[in-house]
């Protein structure tokens, strides 16, 4: 086990045999965390109602009360520990036993210490959201939530302190960041934070308007301008007259266009097709992009000269990859709002499906979390989200047609799989421990759940069937 972990919590660990008892202890004080040992499911009720725990980690078979009604107890507390089950393999269907009954997970002698860290890590994380879940109401600071955008990260909070600062100015704002990043709410909480909040906040996407017809969108026209112009119409440019306007995706506007924007932005007047006067206008202009607009301008595909008016006021929107402090709180915020609004009542997530979205990198960043969220609350019929209620992309589970090959059906693996015995199995993971632990043999005995005599014949016996 590393020597500190990424989290500090309070373990209660309950475990009569005195040897593993103290060796767990040891391993987990020495990751930093804080341990109350006890060798029996009594002492360890009477430790519950004494102090608040994080978690529990139990051996199955206690001495008087065992670990299931100490489960029990346990989850009658305000606030439930994680609660891992150590078991014997000869044990293993009362750890599912236990599982059923809440605990999140089990571990199997011979304990591996790195999968004991694992696991505790998962159950915690699985705890504090859980947590953040009941609690909803006050899981958000003030700070953490800004015109629709959630996040306590350094980035996400460092970009509400820019939105605040630049809306207080009037010129023209870009905002980049990839798809599903967000950008459209940045957008508005400029409108709303700027001296332009009490007028028109209009938005409109420049790749959904054909491109002959987006002149007279964004300018308006007079009657009779052009063919089908059966009457004048003024352009967004004036409909936003007094307050904001939203180009998203502003690189697919077309270039001659973009220099009818320059001149918009310059002077502040618009034109109509078909009219002989401008017209004077208070718009604040507010772009964005997914795409890179240096490349773009490469191409010839955007006017240098508008990019650089832009680029005055400019913010960029993080990716999510880039902000695991807010993972949690914005899963625990999608499970809240699509469970009311499905009418469930799902109150977490288990460790293997939030372990499987901290894996996943989300290329379509917030959106495709939003939207993972979603389909898990509508799929999910229990009280826990699952990873079968995931999207394949973010579980990793694949389609994968049946086996036709007739030793596979038979004998379920392969015929190329190599199936060692069981003995050169168990030497393997032996000689593996004894690593671990630089070859003490008092400390692998304790961990391999097995005395110090047993481990001398095995290693005999081992070393004999390998001459």
């Amino acid at each position: 086990m590393s020597k500190s972990l990424s989290f500090q919590a309070t373990i209660l660990l309950v475990e009569d045999d005195h040897g593993l008892r103290n060796l767990l202890q040891l391993e987990l004080e020495e990751a930093g965390l804080e341990v109350i040992a006890c060798g029996s499911a009594e002492d360890a009720a009477r430790a519950l109602r004494q102090q608040a725990v994080d978690a529990i980690i139990s051996d199955l078979r206690l001495p008087g009360m065992d670990a299931l009604q100490l489960l029990e107890q346990a989850k009658k507390l305000e606030f439930a520990p994680a609660f891992l089950v150590i078991t014997a393999f000869g044990t293993v269907a009362r750890a599912v036993e236990a599982l059923k009954a809440g605990a999140d997970d089990f571990l199997t002698k011979p304990l591996d210490l790195d999968h004991l860290k694992l696991s505790l890590h998962r159950a915690l994380e699985t705890r504090k959201l859980r947590q953040d879940l009941k609690n909803y109401r006050e899981l958000l600071d003030d700070e953490d939530r800004f015109h629709g955008m959630i996040g306590r990260s350094t980035l996400m909070r460092r970009m509400f302190q820019q939105i605040r600062q630049l809306a207080r100015a009037s010129g023209a704002v870009l905002i980049t960041g990839e798809s599903g990043t967000g950008k459209e709410l940045v957008a508005g909480a400029i409108h709303r934070e700027s001296q332009h909040s009490t007028g028109p906040y209009i938005a409109v996407n420049c790749a959904g308007i054909p491109k002959d017809l987006m002149e007279s969108e964004f300018f308006g026209h007079a009657e009779g301008a052009f063919t089908g112009a059966g009457k004048a119409r003024q352009g967004l440019l004036s409909e936003a007259d007094g307050g904001s306007l939203l180009l998203d995706e502003i690189s697919e506007m077309p270039i001659e266009l973009q220099a009818k924007l320059l001149r918009v932005l310059e002077d502040g007047k618009v034109r109509p097709i078909g009219e002989s006067t401008e017209k004077k206008i208070d718009v604040r202009i507010i772009a964005s992009t997914n795409r890179e607009i240096e490349e773009e301008i490469k191409k010839g595909h955007f006017r240098e000269d508008l990019f650089f008016r832009l680029e005055t006021f400019r913010i960029h929107v993080p990716p999510l990859r880039d902000r695991d402090e807010d993972l949690d709180i914005l899963i625990a915020y999608f499970i809240h709002k699509f469970s009311r609004r499905l009418d469930k009542n799902i109150k977490g997530i288990s460790p293997e499906a939030l372990n499987a979205m901290k894996r996943y990198p989300f290329p379509g960043n917030v959106r495709e979390l939003q939207n993972a969220i979603e389909r898990a609350v509508a799929f999910c019929a229990d009280e826990e989200i699952q990873c079968h209620h995931l999207p394949d992309r973010i579980t990793g589970n694949k389609n994968i047609p049946m086996q036709t090959d007739p030793e596979t059906r038979a004998t379920g693996f392969p015929p190329d799989e190599v199936i060692l015995p069981l003995g050169q199995v168990e030497a393997a993971y032996i000689r593996s421990v004894l690593e671990k632990v630089g070859g003490n043999k008092r400390r692998a005995a304790a961990l391999l759940g097995i005395g110090r005599r047993t481990l001398y014949r095995k290693l005999e016996s081992n070393s004999e069937d390998a001459g």
